[in-house]
């Protein structure tokens, strides 16, 4: 036998870190647990059934170790269990506890799930316990899927839930929408107008008529990310500190508004980053801060309102704003000195960010990237190939 004949038959690497493999194992044991002493408490406080049963661990693979797969989200753990379970009881009293329907139940289980959408691996398992299962199972009949079965999946996707989104995995992992343009229109996202779009995608999976464990989200995301890191190994990385605007004018929160906009103005900027006396960014305001307000929807009116705006009231408390720091964005997104510029296209191009301030390694303003900036230099990555 030839090394690549063997090679098929080999496991794949585990891309998971040590640490994912820990966070997997304590949920599925806290998972189990829990869902354990709660059906027992439930349903077998005299320990006379069953009050928990083997498909349950398979479940726990899938919502603990690949809490983002299709086959273990909410719909397809509760739903395919309980449809396989209630296949499995009609092919038990319609022709009886024996190994061909075994195999018919877990047929008919995968084709039910199938239709109804809820596919889960382990739901052939609990099919076939509820033929194979014992006097006891066959006993309890639609009562076991509807008490047991129907207990054991919702306990053990309620700590899912909670596990998961405690230990920074989102779940459910439900299909995430094409991201909104800032503007409120029809047209796609920048970003995927030449790339890959949910489009393309849907049309390449129908293609490939097979089930796969990965939602259609991911894989855009894998795709997406694929491309930058390709991007960022033909044309070499250039990072922030490289393009950044380092003499950036800033204000501080209690700077009035008429000054910030005064200084916009002198020097044709279009935002100006608010720091504190550490020099840490605080937030950032920009000429459309100054234009968003209610009185300004009237465009007739906009120099009108904008001069009471600038104006100050002479009141110590009064709803009108008076300083930068009533009027800015806090938080704003941020950036570091070694943050590759390609990190930034989905920010700007697709989220609507025109400014974005640059950190140094204490976290204090070091620069600030505009949009010009940005595409400045994908010009010359683009012009620097063209040339070779």
């Amino acid at each position: 036998m030839t090394p690549s004949f063997l090679a098929r038959w080999l496991p794949q690497p585990n891309n998971g870190s040590r640490r994912e493999q820990l966070r997997a194992c304590a949920g599925a044991i806290c998972g189990l647990l829990l869902t354990g002493l709660a059906c027992h408490f439930l349903l077998a406080p005299d320990s006379a059934s069953i009050y928990l049963i083997a498909p349950m661990g398979a479940s726990a693979v899938l919502l603990f170790c690949l809490p983002a797969s299709p086959l273990a989200q909410p719909w397809s753990v509760v739903g395919g269990n309980v449809v396989s379970g209630l296949v499995g009881v009609a092919c038990v009293k319609w022709l009886g506890p024996t190994v061909g329907v075994a195999a018919l139940a877990a047929c008919l289980a995968i084709a039910a799930m199938f239709t109804l959408r809820c596919l889960h691996p382990p739901g052939g398992a609990v099919a076939l316990t509820t033929v194979v299962g014992g006097a006891s199972v066959h006993a309890a009949g639609f009562e076991f899927v509807f008490i047991t079965v129907l207990c054991n999946s919702a306990m053990l996707v309620a700590c899912a839930v909670l596990y998961n989104n405690l230990t920074g995995r989102r779940y459910p992992h439900s299909q995430q929408l094409a991201p909104a343009h800032p503007h409120a229109t029809a047209d796609q996202p920048p970003s995927i107008r030449l790339g890959i779009s949910p489009d393309d995608l849907d049309a390449v999976l129908r293609q490939h008529k097979q089930v796969l464990d990965i939602s259609r989200d991911d894989l855009q995301a894998i795709f997406l990310q694929t491309e930058m890191r390709a991007y960022q190994r033909r044309f070499g990385i250039v990072t922030c500190a490289d393009i950044m605007s380092k003499d950036v004018l800033s204000v501080e929160f209690g700077t009035s508004l008429s000054d910030a906009w005064h200084i916009m103005r002198q020097h044709t900027v279009g935002a100006l980053p608010v720091l504190n006396r550490a020099r840490r960014v605080i937030g950032i305001i920009t000429q459309s801060d100054f234009l968003r307000q209610q009185t300004m929807d009237d465009y007739h009116g906009v120099r009108y309102h904008l001069r009471l705006l600038l104006q100050r009231s002479g009141l110590s408390h009064g709803d009108k704003p008076e300083v930068v720091g009533q009027l800015m964005t806090a938080s704003p997104h941020t950036a570091r000195l070694g943050t590759p510029i390609i990190d930034l296209l989905p920010l700007m191009a697709d989220a609507g960010y025109h400014h974005i301030p640059i950190l140094d390694d204490d976290a204090r303003l070091a620069g600030i990237i505009s949009q010009s900036d940005l595409m400045a230099a994908l010009y010359e990555s683009r012009f620097a190939e063209l040339a070779a």
